[in-house]
């Protein structure tokens, strides 16, 4: 059964047409339990070559699944307690990730189990947090604590930060649009920041009144699809002209919207996390419909998401010890 905190009319109707949908086969969930009991898997990427990779926050480890035969493969890092959190793979298949506990960017060569650590420039950056490539292979994050977002050049090993303007703005998730410039989340905040990747002059845009946007991922027309993880709000924010648009997700003011992810075709998916069990939605922008699924395992919070080329979804769950696979069946 589905358990909701909070239920408006018309959300009871969407709960009752999504559980139909969810019956015909349309969207499967399939997870895998990591390796290393106790790992709290926290972020899922994809391999160049499509597997799936996770971070293991308190397993001090990254794993790959190959999610055709099940084999999953760990590589321990060389530093003690590194608390690997945000994760991404660049073009030559090297795996980056932040070091959440010890104040340093990994790269991680699969071939040779090989780390490179890139240690932040400054004392208070001791928290990088989330992390994307752009396409000319700049890599972009977020430090949470700190109140910086930066870059990184790999091919110098040189980092910039720059403060977010707002004090104790949390900056969290990031995304890049299809023009090069990153966005990000102020979680501390009621806004998004835009970062001119020229410069790294920043702009601020507000979002309503008691908005919390944790997790972003740019749809089409570079709209930003943001998860407000404290009204229990998807959202939709317009860089161009400010426009701001919501949706109650399907579980209501309480259901504490997490990861998201847009797939090729422009369906915009997400995570509820503050219900039991934590539900996978999906969004249409142009219908404005919610379908939902309930996570097999419960979920233990997603916390962010990944797209494969062909439009399927990779998922952590946290406190499952789980990794999984949204498949979209056509």
């Amino acid at each position: 059964m589905l358990s909701r905190k909070f239920l408006s009319v018309a959300g009871l109707l969407t709960l009752l047409v999504s559980a139909a949908a969810a019956r015909t086969g349309e969207v499967s969930i399939k997870e895998w339990d990591a390796l290393t009991s106790g790992s709290f898997p926290h972020d899922p990427a994809v391999g160049t070559d499509g597997s799936l990779w996770y971070t293991g926050l308190l397993s001090n480890t990254l794993g790959r699944l190959d999610t055709s035969t099940g084999m999953i493969k760990e590589y321990r890092l060389r530093m003690p307690d590194s608390g690997p959190h945000g994760l991404t793979a660049d073009r030559k298949g090297n795996i980056w990730f932040t070091a959440k506990f010890k104040a340093y960017i990994g790269r991680l060569n699969p071939q040779t189990g090989e780390v490179t650590e890139y240690p932040m420039p400054v004392r208070s950056a001791k928290d990088p947090h989330s992390l994307v490539f752009d396409a000319k292979g700049i890599l972009w994050f977020t430090v949470q604590q700190g109140n910086f977002v930066g870059q990184l050049d790999p091919q110098t090993g040189m980092i910039i930060l720059k403060t977010s303007p707002t004090q104790d703005s949390r900056p969290y998730g990031i995304a890049i649009d299809s023009t090069g410039v990153p966005f990000y989340c102020e979680l501390g905040t009621n806004k998004i920041g835009r970062i001119n990747p020229a410069n790294m002059k920043i702009t601020e845009y507000t979002l309503p009144k008691g908005a919390r946007p944790r997790r972003l991922a740019i749809g089409r027309n570079d709209i930003i699809f943001y998860t407000d993880y404290q009204r229990g709000y998807l959202g939709a924010l317009d860089s161009k002209s400010g426009k701001v648009e919501e949706w109650l997700s399907p579980g209501g003011r309480s259901s504490r919207p997490y990861g998201i992810a847009v797939t090729p075709e422009g369906a915009v998916w997400f995570s509820e996390s503050g219900v039991e069990p934590n539900t996978i939605v999906r969004f249409n922008p142009g219908t404005k419909h919610f379908e939902i699924w309930d996570v097999p395992s419960g979920g233990g919070v997603i916390r962010n998401m990944a797209v494969t080329t062909d439009g399927n979804i990779y998922i952590a769950c946290s406190g499952a010890n789980k990794i999984g696979m949204v498949r979209v069946v056509h």
